[in-house]
């Protein structure tokens, strides 16, 4: 299997949606509640989860960066692992990303695997990889179709700051998570060309009588 972000010859139009991801009806994704929903944007409260991530990766390609991140975690969920267990593969496919602070340097990229619940007691080691365990976390979505590339990410990124400008979720962002640190989900295999679905992702942490409406 090929890395899950894939480039392409040709430009695909995307279009801001905020439904539940199509591919969380086929495969394991992580639970959230929507806490409100905005003009470009979705606030939700994702559920304590854990996640195997890879080590740092750098690169000047958001695509590149992401592919060699997730043929790791490729192996590990085929049995390349202590337990040499098989995984099933769940959504999305995380990637954080910490912008470099020039056009011709690298960027950082960590690429996670959200690890379905069967497995999170005691998810299997592998190296190169180390688990995530989140606690309850609120994030800032935005969604997008098509295939990521490594010019939209960047737009669509902007775009979910341009849409939380003047709401109470802006300042909260950036006092607790910053402006420049964001991710990149992708729910879909790569060899699906219809329905994809992507999502930029600001996250923080709060407490739920804080931010809840």
């Amino acid at each position: 299997m090929a890395g899950l972000a894939i480039s392409l010859s040709f430009l695909i139009l995307v279009s801001v949606v905020t439904a539940v991801p199509g591919p969380c009806s086929r495969i394991e994704c992580p639970s959230y509640d929507v806490v409100q929903k905005g003009d470009g944007y979705e606030i939700r409260r994702y559920n304590s989860s854990v996640w195997m991530s890879t080590s740092t990766v750098q690169d000047i390609s958001f695509v590149a960066g992401t592919n060699a991140g997730f043929m790791e975690l490729f192996d590990y969920i085929q049995g390349k692992n202590d337990k040499k267990q098989k995984i099933e593969m769940t959504a999305p496919v995380m990637t954080q990303v910490t912008p470099s602070d020039g056009p011709f340097c690298k960027s950082s990229f960590v690429i996670s695997f959200y690890v379905p619940k069967a497995n999170q007691g005691n998810p299997p080691s592998a190296e190169g990889l180390h688990a995530q365990r989140w606690r309850n976390k609120y994030v800032a979505v935005r969604q997008f179709g098509g295939f990521v590339t490594d010019s939209n990410v960047v737009e669509e990124a902007a775009a979910l700051q341009t849409s939380l400008k003047g709401t109470r979720w802006s300042s909260i962002v950036q006092s607790i998570n910053g402006t420049s640190v964001y991710n990149v989900a992708q729910y879909n295999s790569p060899f699906e060309f219809q329905g994809r679905v992507n999502e930029i992702w600001f996250t923080f942490d709060a407490q739920t009588k804080q931010f809840d409406l």
